[in-house]
């Protein structure tokens, strides 16, 4: 077994309950292992990413971090990079830590509020896309839905926090639960523009976004809380006007996975990073 002489931590992500969040794994080593181990250790323990964190500074505050699918690397995980935070704040203590990824850096602070371990990062500087028609026509009918489904308030599009994704905002919350794909003809379309993800999502009156992010080129079905997404879409929110930073808000994910996450998204003023909360908790 590849990983059987490290540490390897099994965390979810964005909740306090372990059956729900996201399952991420967390290796944290002096130096960076080869690529081809992290591969193998990131098949093996399965979950939806594995993040490897080495070759830290004096004071073990700075990182250089990967992540990995168990089919493939990805370019950033917010889940992982929460439970990750976490897990140093166990082992150095609260505060502020540095994320070195290969698209960029990303802050990291970790909190103690009431006993638990609060993670906050910062995304990097972000980008937002109009979606082509033929690309959001592509993936809508690879999920058995037309144009029709979609919330004329806000437009297709891609945006990148640290890795690119699809946003779609639908008008009702029964698509939402009932979505279903065709996972090697969404792969191809998703392939084809670069994705990581698409992302749909849905307004409750209470002014929370539902969402479900499909994940196809990770080799899994779905995501149950996706980080990198949902900086994304605070980034979106913003560039299409339809929230007024400073500004906060939930995005509630995994519910129809039976694994609830909460995900509390920051958007600041400006065209800066964008900040996400949550917890992590030991699976056991």
């Amino acid at each position: 077994m590849s990983g059987e002489d490290l540490a390897i931590h099994r965390l979810a992500a964005f909740t306090d309950d372990p059956a729900g969040g996201n399952p991420a794994g967390v290796v944290i080593t002096d130096e960076p292992l080869p690529e081809d181990r992290m591969q193998r250790i990131a098949a093996e323990v399965g979950y939806s990413e594995t993040a490897f964190l080495a070759a830290p500074a004096p004071g073990r505050r700075a990182w250089q971090v990967r992540y990995f699918s168990p089919v493939s690397e990805v370019p950033f995980c917010g889940h992982a990079t929460i439970a990750s935070a976490v897990q140093l704040g166990r082992e150095v203590g609260a505060g502020a830590f540095a994320f070195h990824l290969r698209s960029g850096t990303v802050d990291v602070e970790v909190a103690d509020r009431e006993g638990r371990p609060v993670a906050t990062l910062r995304s990097v500087t972000p980008e937002v896309q109009d979606a082509s028609a033929e690309l959001a026509t592509e993936v809508l009918s690879a999920c058995g839905v037309g144009g029709d489904v979609l919330d004329d308030r806000y437009p297709p599009a891609v945006a990148f926090a640290g890795a690119r994704h699809l946003l779609l905002v639908l008008r009702e919350r029964e698509v939402l639960r009932g979505l279903a794909y065709d996972f090697d003809r969404l792969l191809a379309a998703m392939r084809a523009e670069d994705l990581t993800t698409v992302a749909y999502l849905w307004p409750d009156q209470a002014g929370r976004w539902h969402a479900r992010n499909l994940f196809p080129i990770g080799g899994v079905v779905e995501d149950p809380a996706t980080g990198a997404a949902a900086a994304a879409f605070g980034a979106y929110l913003r560039a299409i006007g339809a929230i007024e930073p400073p500004a906060s808000f939930e995005i509630l994910q995994g519910e129809d996975l039976g694994r609830p996450a909460s995900l509390r998204v920051t958007v600041p003023a400006g065209t800066g990073g964008i900040d996400v909360a949550g917890t992590a908790v030991d699976i056991t």
